[in-house]
């Protein structure tokens, strides 16, 4: 049997070290995300030479593909959180019973939403507001990509488990492994093959098997990881399934309203002109860039206060989180203005449609002077998810999205008839109460446990 003493140790290197833990934990996940943002950049500039109709009908599919996304993740960071505690608490047994509930759940998840997506998938992408022009395209790429949603949803419950446990490196590499080759397939299926759209779709499921495969390798053959899978010895448990959802589930219920927005916006967004949508996925994968490495320290954050908060080490708790969240301002405070600057060169490289340039630039050149603020809020609910509190992001997301943005954006459209420019008021004023709603309820959250910062 293999040893596990190297992981378990990582608690008291990570109290030690505080600092250095989060940069520890953070850089291998940027690094993965990094990659996996080089993917869907290169992506969307292989779509985009296939024109701007190609651009906004993979955009359609967006909603559906980050519902699925914002499932798994959400559902994810409860596991993460889940057994982060039990490793703080040396809890091994119940750190493995989460690790195999993560399994369960993710099997269960794959399944529905590959039948429902191959069953009902056209419908929905008219529902979301796909023109007729542009409905066959969009059907195309989904009708492809929802065979590979198994993988996916595997592949991201595989890495919560390892980010639980603090190894951060290993899905680095084989998200790098993934994404390599997703490149490689790419143009091939797109271009040479001449698939078109689909193509990228097919690229993106042969990548993700290959994943899948490998962390099957890791876990159930290999077992490199601390968590000991005994699936013939499985026994289903109440305590760990509310362990996992009291944080999952609002996770995800968040991540589905955000992806609720976004079809609205892409409904909304449509009636000034496709390219519009386009321009808005454009902008919004340049906005990804600028957060990776606030979501790198995000989730380093859930990781570790998880940790110090299940060892009673309440000192490093508010340490590691005043240092995470003043680099995190400090950081997009940087890439804000660089985007302000930039904006126009780097959105020419992903479409050479002029109305798509104009769009896209004055949307990054006002959404940039709320970054900041957004890392705030981000950093924030991670924090709580690793004090075992679900509740407060999803909160947040529902006021910023359904309370305020959709609300404002349909006024703003079809009420007052204002121009593009007051779609992206509107997401911006609502950030603002969001980040005012999260940063009280974090230091409400920290006074009830005895943590001032």
């Amino acid at each position: 049997m293999k040893s596990n003493k190297h992981k378990g140790s990582r608690l008291k290197i990570f109290s030690k070290k505080p600092k250095k833990a989060l940069w520890t934990l953070a850089i291998p996940i940027l690094a993965g995300m990094s990659i996996q943002t080089i993917y869907t950049t290169v992506d969307m500039i292989y779509i985009g030479r296939l024109g701007g109709e190609a651009i906004a009908a993979v955009a359609f599919n967006m909603p559906l593909l980050f519902f699925v996304l914002g499932l798994s993740m959400g559902l994810g960071s409860g596991v993460t959180a889940s057994i982060a505690r039990f490793i703080g608490a040396s809890d091994k047994i119940n750190a493995d019973n989460s690790a195999e509930h993560a399994l369960l759940m993710a099997s269960i998840i794959s399944i529905i939403m590959v039948l429902v997506g191959l069953l009902y998938g056209k419908q929905m992408l008219v529902v979301l507001g796909t023109t007729p022009e542009l409905i066959n395209i969009a059907w195309s790429y989904l009708r492809v990509i929802t065979i590979g949603l198994f993988f996916m949803v595997f592949s991201g419950f595989f890495r919560s488990i390892l980010a639980g446990e603090g190894d951060m490196k290993t899905p680095m590499i084989i998200t790098a492994v993934g994404t390599v080759l997703n490149i490689i397939l790419d143009p091939i299926f797109i271009f040479v093959l001449g698939y078109g759209v689909p193509g990228a779709a097919i690229a993106t499921v042969i990548s993700q098997a290959i994943v899948f495969s490998i962390f099957i390798y890791l876990f159930l053959i290999k077992e490199h990881t601390y968590v000991t899978f005994r699936l013939r010895d499985f026994s289903f448990s109440r305590y760990i399934i509310y362990d996992i959802i009291k944080v999952g589930v609002p996770a995800s219920m968040a991540m589905i309203i955000m992806s609720a927005g976004q079809a609205v916006f892409n409904k909304i967004l449509v009636s000034y002109s496709a390219y519009s949508v386009a321009a808005f996925q454009i902008g919004g994968r340049i906005d990804v860039v600028i957060f990776l490495p606030i979501m790198a320290i995000a989730t380093a954050l859930t990781t570790l206060v998880g940790m110090f908060y299940g060892a009673k080490d309440f000192e490093n708790v508010k340490f590691i989180i005043k240092y995470g969240m003043l680099r995190s301002v400090f950081i997009t405070t940087v890439g804000s203005i660089i985007i302000f600057i930039l904006a126009p060169l780097i959105v020419k490289g992903f479409s050479n449609e002029p109305e798509i340039q104009q769009t896209a630039v004055t949307y990054l050149r006002l959404i940039v002077f709320i970054y900041p603020l957004i890392s705030i809020a981000m950093t924030s609910g991670r924090v709580m998810q690793g004090l075992g509190l679900g509740v407060p992001m999803l909160v947040t997301t529902i006021i910023r999205v359904l309370g305020v943005s959709v609300p404002l954006a349909l006024i703003f459209n079809y009420a007052l008839h204002k121009p593009i420019e007051w779609m992206w008021y509107s997401m911006m004023i609502a950030t603002v109460v969001a980040v005012i709603t999260a940063a009280l309820w974090l230091r409400f959250a920290l006074k009830r446990r005895m943590i001032s910062v």
